[in-house]
């Protein structure tokens, strides 16, 4: 977990740099003076000076700040009462209107491009995912509510190959995954190969209430062919070794993982085994262990496929990268209007402490199968990030990017400069929204790191 969350905070480094960078540039560029750019917020722990502006560290590593000349204008003129902020050389508030919006918004859309950049890059020098075949195992098989679900409710069944959804050729589950994640509530188009035949079903994924994605009720089908043992786990304690295809548990014949793992679960004590090694049959005991929150452990992992995605010329790079940049750009905006449908709010949205959390994992996952994976993961997750970053930056809330763009605006089309008091108002009410939103935030991550 320490791992976890210092590789998590240089990730969220990055996107925060980013973005802030995206104001400093923009002010900048229009002659609005910068004092101070920082990394985090609280007090300095580093940093240095150059050409008037502060560039520094700050002790809570959360978030960060661009702070321009001209903040003490606007409280002097609220404090004095006086009907319109002071006019000083390179003082945000002194710059036009356009020029302000232009610093705004100039954040998020650093962020946008951003992500077009680390999705262009991915896409150019290629890479390989770990997935496992596009066939699929029936959770209504192994559990009375999933008989609900639409994918029983269609008729699929164990063993079939899901091969395309909506003429999307799908080769690996990951892919199917991925589009019934992001489906909640649109019908698919399912092309399905069952005993050497296809046929199509129309399947509507089900809203999953935890966190907003889209459900069918498949698992994927995974042979029981053993990938890597756990050092000290049960399963090595067993004496299972990487290549064993278990064949049989507790004296039922075992196709699947799944089947397997229902089985261990179900127990809860020593199990009679038996695993096929170099076309020897081998016979032992497997004792199921739990971790900390009372899930199965094994320690045993099974033998996934490779997926190699070819590298791309640099114009179709940049393509695929702006085409999956705004794709995934959609899919927040549509993620929003499941907040409103009965989604548990405490499990579907993350505050900075979980999205720390989830880079580093993302990170640390990707490493174990090489520094060229751990790093694709770390930034590709980075691109999510920052495209969230980007829409959410724009909502028009006061004192975030796009209420002052708002704000702004008005301020232009009425050519009238704005009075103190409007814009110290307008500021503490979003001051007192995005506490609100930070406090629930937070609120949630503790829940969540805590399994609650």
């Amino acid at each position: 977990m320490f791992v976890n969350i210092i590789i998590g905070l240089l990730g969220l480094g990055i996107v925060v740099f980013v973005h802030e960078a995206g104001h400093l540039l923009a002010a900048k560029a229009v002659g609005i003076d910068v004092e101070t750019f920082s990394i985090g917020w609280g007090r300095r722990i580093a940093g240095f000076r150059h050409k008037g502006t502060e560039y520094q560290i700050s002790v809570f590593p959360f978030g960060g700040f661009c702070k321009m000349k001209g903040e003490a204008l606007l409280q002097r003129a609220w404090a004095e009462g006086t009907d319109r902020i002071p006019h000083e050389k390179g003082a945000f508030f002194s710059a036009r209107p356009w020029q302000r919006i232009l610093v705004a918004a100039a954040g998020p859309l650093v962020n946008l491009l951003f992500a077009i950049m680390v999705l262009t890059v991915i896409w150019g020098v290629g890479f390989t995912v770990q997935t496992f075949e596009n066939r699929i195992v029936l959770a209504a098989d192994y559990s009375e509510d999933a008989r609900r679900m639409p994918a029983a409710e269609a008729g699929l069944q164990s063993g079939d190959r899901i091969v395309a959804i909506d003429s999307n050729e799908t080769l690996g589950f990951r892919q199917i995954q991925e589009r019934v994640a992001r489906s909640a509530g649109r019908e698919l188009t399912f092309t399905v190969e069952r005993d050497g035949s296809r046929f199509e079903r129309r399947i509507t994924p089900a809203l999953d209430r935890d966190t907003g994605a889209g459900l069918i009720g498949i698992y994927p089908w995974i042979d029981p062919v053993v990938a890597s043992v756990g050092d000290g786990s049960p399963a090595d304690i067993a004496g299972l070794q990487p290549g064993d295809r278990i064949v049989a548990a507790a004296g039922t014949p075992i196709e699947n993982s799944i089947h397997f793992m229902q089985i261990m679960q179900s127990t809860g004590r020593a199990v009679a085994v038996e695993v096929e090694r170099n076309a020897s049959a081998v016979q032992t005991q497997l004792i199921p262990g739990s971790r900390e929150d009372g899930s199965l452990y094994l320690g045993v992992t099974f033998q996934a496929i490779e997926m190699p995605s070819p590298s791309l010329s640099p114009v179709e790079a940049v393509a695929r990268g702006t085409r999956e940049t705004f794709a995934t750009l959609g899919l927040t905006i549509r993620s929003i209007a499941l907040l409103f449908q009965g989604v548990d709010l405490t499990q579907a949205v993350a505050g900075p402490i979980r999205i720390t959390y989830f880079v580093g994992e993302v990170a640390t996952a990707g490493l174990t199968s090489g520094v060229a994976d751990g790093l694709r993961a770390f930034f590709n997750f980075l691109s999510l990030v920052s495209i969230a970053l980007f829409f959410m930056n724009l909502l028009p809330i006061p004192v975030l990017d796009g209420g002052q763009i708002v704000l702004y605006a008005v301020e232009g089309l009425s050519r009238r400069p704005l009075h103190p008091k409007v814009v110290y108002r307008y500021q503490m009410i979003g001051t007192a929204i995005v506490l609100a939103l930070i406090a629930f935030a937070f609120f949630s991550d503790i829940l969540f790191l805590t399994g609650r």
